[in-house]
């Protein structure tokens, strides 16, 4: 895909879905996602997970990570994501945190739960006692829990997030 060119919201929709065949044709995921500011593209993101043999590397995140290289930046908030299915938990995340203003979705999570990519049980996991998770989250009584938190207080040259 042509990246700084002016598309409207269907051109990006079809182009994110487009990026995800192609991807899953190379041996990838079935999900594409492209970040655009004013109009343009500034970075796209294809699913690298099984590629890559990293599990956080999912459309979105990479489309994240790529324009906050581009544009220098670690937030996003003047920029929009399209993305070929609607979200999971980390990409949701990420999306917040990246402070896109807007997300455009295709696909349901539904539709990836038909095709194998159910993340619902990561939805019911949040609901649970930590205990009581199939990765039970165990909390550590330490003095110095707070010794990070003090220091970024502290820090009079931090860059706030």
């Amino acid at each position: 895909m042509e990246m700084n060119h002016k598309k409207s919201i269907g051109d990006l929709a079809l182009s994110s879905v487009r990026l995800a065949v192609e991807n899953v044709l190379k041996g990838g995921g079935p999900f594409g996602a492209i970040i655009v500011r004013e109009g343009e593209v500034v970075a796209q993101g294809a699913n690298q997970v099984t590629l890559s043999n990293d599990p956080t590397a999912h459309a979105e995140v990479v489309a994240i990570r790529e324009a906050c290289k581009t544009l220098d930046t670690y937030q996003l908030s003047d920029c929009i994501l399209v993305t070929s299915c609607e979200p999971c938990p980390m990409c949701l995340g990420a999306a917040y945190w990246s402070r896109v203003s807007s997300v455009y979705y295709i696909a349901t999570k539904e539709d990836a739960a038909r095709a194998g990519f159910d993340d619902s049980f990561i939805y019911k996991e949040l609901n649970l006692p930590h205990a009581e998770r199939s990765i039970p989250f165990i909390k550590l009584d330490l003095a110095e829990f707070n010794a990070p938190f003090e220091a970024w207080k502290n820090n009079s040259d931090k860059k706030p997030y």
